[in-house]
Order: C-alpha cells, then sequence, then structure tokens
C-alpha cells in the first residue's frame, strides 16, 4: 500500500471512482485546469477530459442547482465547495431539493450527489475559508455527512459516498489534508458509512471526535496518564450509536469533543444518543470540548477558539475526577 496524504487519498479516490462509473462526474470552482485549490482534483481533468471534470463560474447556488439538473439526467455528479463556508449560498439547493427529492419522488428517484468541502480551522485563513459547519447539513433531513481523519478513510468514505443512492456530503478537515499521512489500499477501497472507528483502545475514558478533533484527542491522551479509548466518528449521519455506546459502557467517562460551535451542536446530539442509551454506565457528566458560541474568528485568535489538546486533557482530568 502507498503512504498518502490525506488530500492525495481524496484524489486517488476521485481517480479511481471517474475510471470505475462513467456517470460520475467531477465539478467546482477551479477543479479542472487548477486541480483545486487544495489539489484534490490534480489530474482529472487531463484524464477524463473537460465533460467529466467541469470548472463552473464562481456561484455556488447555480454549481449545485446545476448538480441537482444532472443528477436527475442520470449522472452521479461530485461537487466541490471550494472553502466550508462558500457552501452557504447553496443551502436553500440542499435544503429546498437534495435533501427532499428522494422522499418528494416516492422513493422512485435516487438522488447520489457527493458534495465535498474543507472544512475546520487551524491554517490561518481569513473569514469565510475556515468555519465548521457540520450542524447545518446533519440537521437537514434526507442528508448524510460522512467526515474522515485519516488517509485510508478519506478514500474510503469518498468512494462509498459517490456510490450511495442518496446524497452525501464529506467534510475534509483541511488541518490535516498534508499532515496526515498513512496507508492507503489501491485500487477500489470503500469505507461503510455508518461505521465509527476505534482509533485507540482503552478502560477509563472515552474521547469522542471526528476529522482533525481525532488527532487532537489523540494526542490528548498522550498526555493523560490514564488509559483513553478514542473514538472516531467517522459519519456524523448515520451516527453509529452501537461502537459509542459500548465504548461508554466499558469507561463511563465521556467527553465530546468538535470544532462547531458548542450550542446545538453535533456534540449535543451525541451526549443526548448516550444519555438514551448508556444512562447507568455514566460514573460523571458528558463533558463537551468544543468552538465558542461566536462567529470563527480571525486567524490572530483561531487558537483561542478551536480546540486543542490543553482544553481537552482539563476536561478529561475534569471528569475522572467527578
Amino acid at each position: 500500500m502507498a503512504e498518502l496524504t490525506l488530500v492525495e487519498a481524496v484524489n486517488d479516490a476521485l481517480h479511481t471512482e471517474l475510471e470505475r462509473d462513467a456517470d460520475v462526474m467531477v465539478l467546482g470552482e477551479d477543479v479542472g485546469r487548477a486541480g483545486g485549490v487544495f489539489r484534490a482534483t490534480a489530474g482529472l481533468r487531463d484524464r477524463f477530459g473537460p465533460d467529466r471534470c467541469v470548472d463552473t463560474p464562481l456561484a455556488e447556488a447555480g454549481l449545485l442547482g446545476g448538480a441537482v439538473g444532472l443528477c436527475m439526467a442520470g449522472w452521479r455528479p461530485v461537487v466541490e465547495m471550494q472553502y466550508d463556508a462558500f457552501s452557504y449560498p447553496c443551502l436553500d439547493q440542499l435544503i429546498t431539493h437534495v435533501g427532499r427529492y428522494h422522499w418528494r419522488s416516492g422513493g422512485r428517484m435516487e438522488f447520489p450527489i457527493t458534495i465535498r468541502m474543507p472544512y475546520g480551522g487551524g491554517v490561518r485563513a481569513p473569514e469565510l475559508h475556515d468555519d465548521s459547519p457540520e450542524a447545518y447539513y446533519v440537521h437537514t433531513p434526507g442528508i448524510k455527512v460522512a467526515i474522515p481523519s485519516t488517509p485510508a478513510d478519506a478514500k474510503g468514505l469518498l468512494a462509498a459516498a459517490i456510490r450511495d443512492p442518496d446524497p452525501v456530503v464529506i467534510f475534509e478537515p483541511k488541518l490535516v489534508y498534508r499532515t496526515a499521512r498513512g496507508e492507503v489500499p489501491a485500487g477500489e477501497h470503500v469505507v461503510p458509512l455508518g461505521q465509527a472507528r476505534v482509533a485507540r483502545p482503552g478502560t477509563d475514558v472515552t474521547l469522542i471526535a471526528y476529522g482533525a478533533m481525532v488527532h487532537v484527542c489523540e494526542r490528548a491522551a498522550d498526555a493523560l496518564d490514564v488509559s483513553c479509548e478514542v473514538i472516531d466518528i467517522r459519519s456524523l449521519r448515520p451516527l453509529d450509536e452501537a461502537t459509542i455506546l459500548a465504548s461508554v459502557a466499558k469507561t463511563g467517562r465521556v467527553v465530546i469533543v468538535h470544532e462547531a460551535p458548542r450550542s446545538f451542536g453535533p456534540g449535543a446530539e451525541i451526549a443526548a444518543s448516550i444519555i438514551d442509551g448508556a444512562f447507568l454506565s455514566l460514573e460523571a457528566p458528558i463533558a463537551r470540548v468544543t468552538a465558542h458560541d461566536v462567529p470563527f474568528p480571525g486567524f490572530a485568535r483561531e487558537k483561542a477558539n478551536v480546540p486543542d489538546v490543553a482544553r481537552v486533557v482539563a476536561a478529561a482530568r475534569d471528569t475522572l475526577a467527578y
């Protein structure tokens, strides 16, 4: 197996899936000639031509609206939103159309759209280049949401999304695009949606995260003098409650970590699932380490907003001391 960065694994997945299925196409801003701002689509236009790797105008609503029409015509479009917060202009298309067509057609129409976007902070980007908007998408009925943390999962989850009959949003943590390296299977590789990963087994406390925060939790586990189990959610919808509950039943203590703002964030839903399914196993209140309830700050202050190792360690120690 080759050792790739996360963004190289995304590129590998796109090459593999376009080769495998002639109905798969990629469209987005600068995805063709430029190969994407992060080079995630590099080489696709040269290999598959401008009809299957399409440069679009800078108009996200039109981009996703065009993908809706392509999907209805039998294509399996993979849409790249250049940055996380650039996707807000197309929320109307996503909520009103993408998430509803299967239901609206009485189940007769599949809607295999994949929407990829880099997300999260930690890269000193300007405003609207570093949000963590997954709660908007996971709250939309009819939409699946997956977030990889490793190169192998970046390839496998993207392949699963492209092959899925339903719309899937893939959030790719830009902080680890080029710092997370790992072995990635060659050829076709699929990681099923809805299956969490035990990134590190442990017995004393469960740290639950996804995306770049998985790596933060792993470093926090190294800094703690107890046995930490780290759960990589991988998929927010569908959510693998069974793996989460099994871990909580074993450790009795939980810290949930994400970059999205705290109020009504994914951590609240995960916590509610734990209360519903493993309340009697808990030995301490569930802790959440999140971004603050503010617009994502400029790069000079983003370190104060994004969860870091120190905040996760402090939350774990409070939980263990309860």
